[in-house]
């Protein structure tokens, strides 16, 4: 009884009700749920809906109510944090061996799920909402921005370094629109597999499966979209130079696409949860954080937030994962787990995009410019 109070009165003063009527209240069905929120905290939180202990008609509401009052998001903070936090500085859990584990885990589930999920385009990453009345609007807006912000529309001929390419929907995008020579990398074999075949018509696109660490040779421009979420504090510098060696000694541009947050934390990983189930090793940078570890090699060109256009994003990617991909599934049985921690995902992600917990950047930084850069929106 003292851990179900506990529980009660803290999500009380997020304005959430357990048993109550309001969408975003919560519903009880297993009371182990109490002890285990309070002694695992965001961990247990996520871990106690996969197994069906509560449940909550709009989660997005729910987690977005949560975010928003500190007092109730820091309980829910596992006692082992410290240990997260420490971790990082004494071992690089984003080495060459090790980075291979998130793609192994997450990006190789199933090329169906994330074409079920992700539409068209394939591009799991922010699209850019402005006047887009629709996911394969909004990423064909994005794809075609970050092309302009390199400058592809004005320079013919260029050729681009597409770092964490995914499933090639960005190197098709600029093969095709563009005839700009591109090369992407991935080191997950389904994207890789994926994206050769996506762009096996064009010959100015070849595929590598390759980390980003091994990469050389001199181009006109570095992208990089979605990946440097996945390369750790113990490396953003070594990223940095990878980028800056890659470029020419002048007016090279790199476009950074991220997404990051607003305080520089100490905590070395992700939630417990989202680290566990969705991103190992995963690591949000602050702004500070990817200006210091750019610091000595670029200019600042540019910076443009629309994270507040991941909430609609990650939303139209659950309704498709709900409408597509679920009916597929034994939604009673072996796939009941999957589908409630698929869900929780995108939701809880949803709701920190909406409150602004999260934010998702746009940078572009010129190596030794010698001429203006004109912004794009």
């Amino acid at each position: 009884m003292l851990f179900e109070k506990k529980v009660t009165e803290l999500l009380a003063t997020a304005g959430i009700t357990v048993g109550g009527d309001e969408p975003h209240d919560i519903q009880v069905h297993d009371n182990r749920f109490y002890g285990a929120v309070v002694k695992g905290g965001s961990l247990a939180l996520g871990e106690s809906y996969m197994n069906g202990w509560w449940d909550c008609q709009k989660l997005d509401e729910f987690f977005a109510r949560l975010l928003l009052i500190d007092s109730v998001a820091g309980p829910l903070v596992p006692f082992n944090m410290p240990l997260l936090g420490f971790l990082p500085q004494v071992f690089n859990p984003q080495s060459m061996r090790k980075s291979r584990v998130v793609a192994e885990q997450h990006y190789d589930l199933s090329n169906q799920l994330f074409e079920t999920m992700l539409g068209e385009s394939m591009a799991y990453s922010c699209g850019y909402w402005r006047g887009a009345s629709s996911l394969g609007q909004a990423q064909e807006q994005k794809l075609d921005l970050i092309c302009k912000k390199l400058g592809l529309d004005t320079n013919p001929g260029m050729s681009v370094l597409d770092i964490g390419c995914g499933w090639g929907s960005l190197a098709l995008h600029i093969g095709q629109n563009y005839g700009s020579r591109v090369t992407g990398a991935t080191i997950s074999q389904n994207q890789y597999e994926y994206a050769r075949g996506l762009t096996a018509g064009l010959p100015n696109v070849r595929i590598l499966q390759e980390d980003y660490r091994k990469l050389g040779g001199t181009l006109d421009r570095v992208v990089s979209v979605g990946m440097f979420e996945h390369v750790g504090s113990r490396n953003w510098r070594e990223y940095m130079e990878v980028a800056y060696r890659c470029l020419p000694e002048r007016d090279g541009l790199h476009l950074l696409h991220t997404i990051g947050r607003d305080s520089s934390h100490k905590i070395g990983g992700n939630d417990p949860w989202i680290n566990k189930y969705i991103f190992p090793n995963g690591q949000l940078p602050s702004m500070a954080q990817i200006m210091k570890s750019a610091e000595g090699l670029f200019t600042v060109e540019d910076v443009h937030n629309f994270g507040s256009d991941y909430d609609l994003t990650l939303m139209a990617w659950y309704k498709n994962f709900c409408d597509e991909w679920v009916p597929q599934l034994d939604v009673e049985g072996k796939d009941k787990v999957f589908v409630r921690m698929w869900s929780y995902y995108l939701l809880s992600c949803a709701a920190a995009f909406r409150v602004r917990k999260f934010q998702l950047w746009q940078v572009v930084l010129s190596k030794n410019p010698t001429k203006e850069y004109v912004s794009v929106r």
